[in-house]
């Protein structure tokens, strides 16, 4: 293979895991197909795990920001029916906290500098800086 065809297939091989990097993945699930029966144990246990997640303080802070105040997310969750309750409570477990996409796009960005040095080695090329 020629020196032109070896850039080329590198350079090819940067730019496309830089796309691949840099997109966001994409989550999915099967929905149920049938109406959930929730007891009355399921209805305790997921409106625990709603209320630990609104006591959080970065929540918190967040609801009052939109104008809400903790008496009245309350009154709100407590008149959810149990369909929607459960599927709040779901919802709930997928949430992460502050997110971590910049997480991933910095590891993406390491690996793609990474990979530009290897490519800028491999061809004999030096990069001076003055």
């Amino acid at each position: 293979m020629n020196r032109f065809m070896q850039r080329w297939v590198a350079w090819y091989l940067v730019m496309a895991m830089g796309v691949i990097g840099i997109t966001s993945p994409a989550y999915a699930g099967f929905l149920p197909s049938e109406v959930i029966v929730v007891s009355a144990t399921d209805r305790y246990v997921d409106l625990q795990k709603v209320r630990q997640v609104l006591e959080m303080k970065m929540v918190g802070e967040r609801l009052r920001e939109l104008g809400l105040a903790p008496g009245e997310v309350q009154s709100r969750v407590d008149r959810l029916n149990d369909q929607q309750l459960h599927q709040l409570a779901l919802r709930v477990d997928d949430l992460t906290v502050a997110g971590d996409e910049g997480l991933g796009i910095i590891i993406a960005l390491l690996v793609i500098a990474i990979i530009v040095v290897i490519v800028i080695q491999l061809t004999g090329h030096k990069v001076v800086v003055k």
